[in-house]
C-alpha cells in the first residue's frame, strides 16, 4: 500500500469505506475506547467535526479493545454508547486491533509513517490521534493524553 487512500474500513452496518472517499479532507484518525479515563475526548472530538466539518475536517472513530479491556461491547453498543452520552455522529468503525499480528492495515501503515515517541510504532493507549493532510502526505501523530480541541491550530493550518 502506498498511501493513506489504499485502505479501506468498515463501519457497524457492514458498509466497506475506502479511504480514497477522502481525498482532498484533512482527517483525523483516533483509536477510541468507551471505559476509558480519556473517553471524555469523545465530546471534544465531537466539537471539532462539528465546528471543521464544513471546513473540510473528517474524523473517523476505530473503537479497539486492547487496552485494558477498555472497549468490551458490541459494535452496535459502542455506537449507542457514543451517540447517547456524546452526541457522535463523525463515523465509526467496527471494532479493530492497533497493534500485533491483527492490526487493522490502516493502523500498520500510519504507526510506520507517524511512529511513536522514540520511533516506536505501537499504539501505546486509547486515543492516539493521527492527524493528516488534504494531500494524504503529512501525517503527525498525537498522543494520548492531547485533546482534540488543543489540536485546533494544527488542524487550521492544514485547513487552509
Amino acid at each position: 500500500m502506498s498511501d493513506v487512500y489504499s485502505f479501506s474500513w468498515t463501519s457497524p452496518d457492514g458498509t466497506e469505506h475506502s479511504m480514497a472517499d477522502y481525498k482532498d479532507q484533512v482527517l483525523l484518525i483516533v483509536n477510541t475506547a468507551s471505559q476509558c479515563g480519556l473517553t471524555p475526548q469523545y465530546k471534544e472530538l465531537q466539537q471539532l467535526h462539528d465546528n471543521l466539518a464544513d471546513k473540510g475536517l473528517t474524523i473517523i472513530g476505530f473503537p479497539c479493545n486492547q487496552f485494558l479491556s477498555q472497549e468490551a461491547g458490541t459494535d452496535e453498543q459502542i455506537n449507542a454508547f457514543c451517540e447517547l452520552n456524546y452526541g457522535v455522529n463523525f463515523p465509526l468503525s467496527t471494532k479493530i486491533e492497533v497493534n500485533g499480528k491483527n492490526t487493522h492495515p490502516l493502523f500498520k501503515y500510519l504507526k510506520k509513517q507517524a511512529p511513536g515517541l522514540l520511533g516506536s510504532q505501537n499504539i501505546k493507549w486509547n486515543f492516539n490521534k493521527f492527524l493528516i493532510s488534504r494531500d494524504g502526505l503529512n501525517i503527525t501523530r498525537f498522543a494520548p493524553k492531547t485533546t482534540p480541541t488543543s489540536m485546533t491550530d494544527d488542524i487550521n493550518k492544514l485547513l487552509g
